[in-house]
């Protein structure tokens, strides 16, 4: 009766809070693993083979642990995982220029000159609180997407080549402990002094970006980034490149609490070559996908970490005179997998030469909704910009991919 005459409860509509009840009880996943393939990675060289078409190009496809379902021969470890994952064969996306879309598809929304929407990791540590001593966001081999208006809190902490330490998280040579911790509060007193006569905000983002990072300096889990003591074996099974060595890390970061990792890989942008080039990712990517996926299934972690592999388009399925697929927007695919996604799934379906969807087509908003609800993360959230512009946490109209976890 409350919820029918619009009633509230605590200033809050009871439609609301049953909505965000159901939400909650459904959220499994605390962590999300997302791999960013910046270029536009052919989706009929990977999730969505077809065989036999004359679009199939150099690769086969292969039978997985999922009945029924098939990849492309590039991935043969990741096959035998599939029974953990699920692909989304659909993706309706609009954007063909890789700059518009890269962002539509890592934040959600169209490009807008007026202000900077945040990438999907900032949503996600501005709405969990953090967990542990490490930074909420990590983004490795590559830089993420700003945290535009929800702020510097929310932004991520670069690694350039995973292994490396940072430079920057240590006292300079001949710097000791004693001497670097007294600059450091001379520096912290000058900046409270600053920002509380300026009221500037700029200083007051510079005041988080500082106090993240002496945390950090001080913090053993610093240890987690250091992977020369891993084991050799289990460097060996990921692949010891820099993908590989990421995927390995992104999984000790979860681990270790940390809530989204974003680990890149560019060299997509395959207009012409494409199956040479295509078949080294596969070399580089399937081991490390198979052993991560593996690994969080074995260890109990898949179930509350969400792996999400995603570019920003995908490749004509016609072949260019040059060997090469070009940008294709229309229909696409992503695998994704943890966090309560069942596996062994496939939602929606191209059409017989991968041009079009033609079965439930999916928004690229609809994956950041998929995302959030994964989450427990209320995607229709009002949030609100540094100039009280009311803004939806994810694209207007958005919908979880609920066939996902059904």
């Amino acid at each position: 009766m409350m919820q029918a005459t619009g009633a509230s409860l605590l200033g809050m509509p009871v439609a609301r809070l049953l909505a965000a009840h159901h939400t909650s009880a459904a959220a499994k996943a605390k962590h999300v693993i997302l791999f960013w393939n910046g270029g536009g990675m052919s989706h009929v060289d990977t999730w969505d083979p077809k065989p036999g078409r004359p679009v199939q190009g150099d690769f086969s496809a292969i039978n997985t642990s999922a009945d029924g379902v098939q990849i492309s021969s590039i991935f043969p470890n990741l096959a035998k995982q599939m029974h953990h994952c699920a692909l989304v064969r659909s993706i309706a996306g609009t954007n063909g220029a890789h700059g518009r879309a890269t962002y539509e598809l890592q934040t959600s929304y169209n490009m807008d000159p007026s202000l900077i929407h945040p990438g999907l990791g900032s949503m996600v540590v501005h709405e969990k609180e953090r967990l542990g001593d490490l930074p909420s966001f990590i983004t490795i081999n590559g830089q993420a997407p700003r945290s535009g208006y929800l702020g510097q809190r929310c932004a991520a902490y670069f690694i350039g080549e995973p292994g490396e330490k940072d430079p920057y998280l240590a006292f300079p040579a001949g710097i000791n402990q004693l001497r670097g911790n007294k600059r450091l509060d001379l520096l912290a007193r000058m900046n409270t002094r600053t920002t509380r006569r300026s009221g500037n905000t700029n200083f007051k983002a510079t005041e988080t970006a500082i106090k993240e990072a002496v945390a950090l300096m001080k913090s053993p889990t610093l240890n987690v980034f250091d992977l020369d003591k891993e084991n050799p074996d289990t460097l060996a099974r990921y692949g010891d490149t820099d993908f590989g060595r990421g995927a390995l890390l992104a999984r000790k970061l979860v681990e270790t609490g940390v809530r989204f990792v974003q680990v890149n890989r560019g060299g997509f942008d395959t207009h012409s070559n494409n199956f040479p080039a295509m078949e080294n990712h596969g070399l580089e990517m399937d081991p490390a996908l198979a052993a991560l996926i593996e690994d969080l299934a074995a260890s109990g972690k898949l179930d509350s970490t969400v792996v999400l592999v995603l570019s920003e388009f995908g490749r004509t399925p016609r072949i260019n005179n040059n060997a090469g697929r070009d940008h294709h927007a229309s229909c696409f695919s992503c695998l994704i997998a943890g966090g309560g996604i069942r596996g062994g799934r496939v939602v929606g379906a191209s059409d017989r030469d991968a041009m079009e969807p033609a079965e439930r087509p999916v928004k690229p908003s609809d994956l950041h909704a998929t995302v959030c609800h994964a989450l427990g993360i209320d995607h229709e959230k009002e949030v609100y910009t540094p100039q009280d512009r009311p803004m939806v946490l994810v694209r207007e109209g958005a919908k979880p991919v609920k066939e996902l976890f059904a």
